[in-house]
């Protein structure tokens, strides 16, 4: 059986221990939140894209 996970919500998990650890405050949580959206609307948005993508499909590929 496979379990998907979105890797934004993966994202999302870190950035709330993050912020409850207090190991980033709230402002700067937000701010790297909004470069995301940002990021999202530039020519560069592709790039990443298919970076995690490529990442992400190469993981289990890997063996212990």
């Amino acid at each position: 059986m496979e379990i998907t996970i979105p890797l934004v919500l993966l994202l999302a998990v870190g950035v709330a221990l993050l912020l409850r650890f207090r190991a980033v405050g709230a402002g700067a949580a937000v701010a790297v939140a909004l470069f995301g959206f940002y990021l999202a609307h530039t020519g560069a948005a592709d790039t990443v894209n298919r970076l995690v993508t490529a990442v992400t499909d190469a993981l289990p590929g890997i063996t212990r």
